[in-house]
């Protein structure tokens, strides 16, 4: 590829990954330090980009210098997003998550395309308690906050701003048309995770275990409303004024890896969770259209159950609660 063409080539999909209301001059003249005029030259190729400029381009926006130049290594840039957990806030992770999903809204044409093997997190925050317990969970287990070290978990540990975020980032999910597939398994970590409080005795009483499982369980019912209206809303919330923009796939084979496609009118990206918190994610055609036609194989082979297959659904749904009043029945 020539400078010229690989130039042209970056510009492109630059313009690709930026959403139509956002200004390629002004984020290029910003990122490069440059004069908007100066950015313009450079996007018409009137100016030669020199390698350090397009370093700062590709590393903002996570692309490949070796996919510029049309190297062919058989290699994928990833983004690493790892937390720190030494100085990172609960409250940054859900502002990020939020970010993040604003950001794709931003797109004319947008869809999520969800293969999970956990309950995904947006379908977290329905209710007070569940809200509480992923909280709790977070900061006490997973970023072993030592204000959290000796402390039992309690339905109203929730400060109101960690409240209002999660039901925040619920809001903007479902603003956004999406498509998961599940497994019937998916619900075994939230219930090994409720197991191992009780069994560790972190729940100040016994009737917030109850309560958490019942909450649980309502995120389930909710959940299978969205499900049979085809839509994404929040409890309370009218679904006939809603789009229909969720469709819900029932995989009986495959349990997924909590891989996430982001596809819009302009690019694809890809979010592969690691390590619970972290991930890693890219933009690469070569990485992301497979990736694609991968997911769209794995719906063939699995049902759709939203607004459709009632007997399908009905299973689905009824082994998820079996599993949850199981668990009821024996505390």
């Amino acid at each position: 590829m020539t400078t010229s063409n690989a130039q042209e080539f970056l510009f492109q999909r630059i313009k690709e990954m930026l959403p139509q209301h956002v200004s390629m001059v002004d984020t290029v003249s910003e990122i490069l330090h440059v004069s908007s005029d100066s950015a313009y030259r450079r996007i018409r190729g009137e100016t030669p980009l020199i390698l350090e400029e397009a370093k700062y381009l590709c590393d903002h926006f996570r692309l490949s210098l070796d996919a510029l130049l049309h190297i062919k290594g058989g290699s994928t840039l990833f983004q690493n997003i790892r937390i720190n957990l030494d100085n990172y806030r609960y409250e940054k992770y859900l502002t990020d998550l939020i970010n993040q999903v604003q950001h794709i809204g931003g797109y004319f044409e947008k869809e999520i395309i969800y293969l999970t093997k956990d309950v995904p997190i947006f379908h977290n925050f329905y209710y007070s308690p569940m809200i509480a317990f992923r909280y709790f969970f977070w900061m006490k287990t997973l970023m072993k906050h030592p204000a959290f070290e000796d402390r039992y978990f309690e339905l109203n540990c929730v400060p109101p701003e960690i409240e209002k975020l999660s039901r925040d980032l619920v809001s903007e999910y479902n603003k956004i048309p999406s498509t998961e597939i599940w497994n019937t398994e998916c619900i075994s970590t939230a219930i090994m995770q409720i197991e191992f409080y009780k069994d560790s005795g972190y729940f100040a009483t016994s009737s917030d275990i109850r309560t958490v499982y019942e909450a649980l369980e309502q995120t389930f019912v909710h959940l299978k409303n969205e499900v049979e209206d085809g839509c994404k809303f929040l409890p309370g919330e009218d679904p006939k004024t809603k789009k229909n923009n969720f469709k819900f796939f029932y995989n009986r084979v495959i349990l997924g890896d909590n891989t996430i496609l982001v596809v819009t009118d302009r690019i694809k990206t890809a979010f592969l969770n690691y390590d619970v918190l972290n991930y890693l994610t890219t933009s690469d055609e070569t990485f992301c259209n497979p990736c694609y036609d991968d997911l769209k194989n794995y719906m063939k082979r699995s049902t759709l159950i939203s607004q459709t297959s009632e007997k399908q659904r009905n299973i689905f749904f009824n082994i998820v609660f079996s599993k949850i009043h199981d668990r009821i029945r024996h505390l």
